[in-house]
């Protein structure tokens, strides 16, 4: 292996090749910039893998990549009564994280960014008070340096570019997720096309479990905030209860995830944060990855721009353009999270509340498009008085 010195200068080195990493270092090298991508081999994160059309379009996801196609919700509740919520037109696509991070990767490689297998360790500065990256090679390998203008934590919830470089970010709370990739059942035996989602205390007091198909496998999960929850025994049991338990385990993953967007993503100087190192998993639906490819995609232009004047002031309008675009639904499906997922009364009454014509056509428009439709006041009006009525018993659930 070529030993690189720190006499190497990049404009930007992106810690973490996940979606928000692959993507900001795709656009900068897209623009010109010169780019490493440093990235640990074999890492997986456990993940749904449910991407909606506005991120297919928005960054361009080849068909090859969506291993289904969903066109439906069931939404169980603790009774196991259960709520269908179609798609209507269009559909979610599904995606497996250890085919599409390394097709993130290569794009980003095919757009002119360096990509190596490293693991960071920490950042110095210089005399002339330039970032130093020192990382190791591989696992247990060299220790390498390179300097940078600019450093790009992308490197997951527990962030050590954040942790080093970012006050407060060690506080940030965090849902612990896990989930068993198994071999699909046949067709008879669990359709393609649906997602189920889990409200139920036992499989997680806090947040929810999950079944995603993902064509020949599926993606069965859960998550929670509370330590002494097990998450493997809740999969065990959800696995048994669905007949799930005698399909082959492909393989186990878990990961922090974490909870609301850190107040700052930038250390006024030369590192700003992307994906869930800065935080931007949705509460309540936990949805990560269009967040974070367009967190990725924020950040690489508050680098340029950062870049471009030298400004480090710059690196702030990533936070503040990505609270603009979707701090009002992150504020809603946080009191959404606190309001509903905190006994089972309140999951079966959530669960209910699904059933609603009004409540399925705004939670998939703004799911599908990432847009509170500003068009339809009185179905919002209606929605918010019935979920008052749900909230203090005024209907029977």
């Amino acid at each position: 292996m070529t030993h690189h010195g720190a006499s190497d200068l990049f404009d930007v080195v992106v810690v973490g090749g996940g979606p928000a990493g692959a993507t900001a270092a795709t656009d900068l090298a897209r623009g010109g910039r010169r780019v490493l991508l440093l990235d640990r081999a074999g890492r997986i994160k456990p993940c749904g893998g449910a991407i909606p059309p506005r991120l297919i379009r928005d960054f361009a996801i080849p068909d090859e990549l969506l291993l289904a196609r969903i066109r439906s919700a069931r939404m169980i509740a603790p009774s196991a009564r259960h709520v269908d919520m179609p798609v209507g037109d269009g559909f979610v696509g599904m995606v497996d994280r250890a085919h599409f991070d390394p097709w993130l990767r290569d794009r980003a490689r095919l757009a002119g960014a360096e990509c190596r297998d490293g693991v960071f360790e920490r950042i110095t500065r210089d005399e002339a008070n330039l970032a130093t990256v020192h990382y190791r090679e591989g696992k247990d390998g060299p220790a390498v340096s390179v300097r940078a203008r600019l450093v790009v934590g992308a490197d997951g919830a527990t962030s050590p570019v954040g942790r080093a470089e970012i006050p407060g970010h060690a506080k940030m709370r965090q849902v612990f997720a896990y989930h068993e990739i198994v071999r699909s059942p046949s067709a008879e035996a669990h359709d393609g096309t649906r997602c189920d989602v889990y409200y139920q205390g036992r499989l997680s007091p806090d947040f929810y479990a999950w079944i995603f198909p993902h064509g020949d496998t599926m993606s069965i999960g859960t998550g929670s905030m509370q330590k002494g929850f097990s998450l493997r025994s809740a999969i065990r049991d959800l696995r048994a209860a669905t007949g799930l338990d005698a399909c082959e385990t492909v393989r186990r993953e878990g990961a922090p995830i974490p909870l609301r967007p850190l107040k700052r993503w930038d250390n006024g100087r030369d590192v700003l944060l992307a994906g869930d190192a800065a935080g931007v998993v949705a509460p309540a639906s936990g949805e990560g990855i269009y967040y974070a490819m367009l967190g990725g995609r924020l950040s690489a232009q508050a680098a340029e721009a950062f870049l471009a004047t030298g400004d480090a002031r710059a690196l702030a309008s990533a936070r503040k353009s990505f609270m603009r675009l979707h701090g009002r639904v992150f504020w809603i499906l946080g009191m959404m999270q606190w309001v509903w997922y905190r006994s089972d009364g309140l999951r079966e009454r959530f669960v209910s509340i699904c059933k609603d014509k009004d409540v399925q056509q705004l939670t998939w428009d703004a799911y599908m498009n990432k847009e509170l439709v500003r068009a339809k006041p009185a179905a919002h009006a209606r929605i918010f008085f019935k979920d008052l009525a749900h909230l203090f018993r005024w209907v029977s659930p």
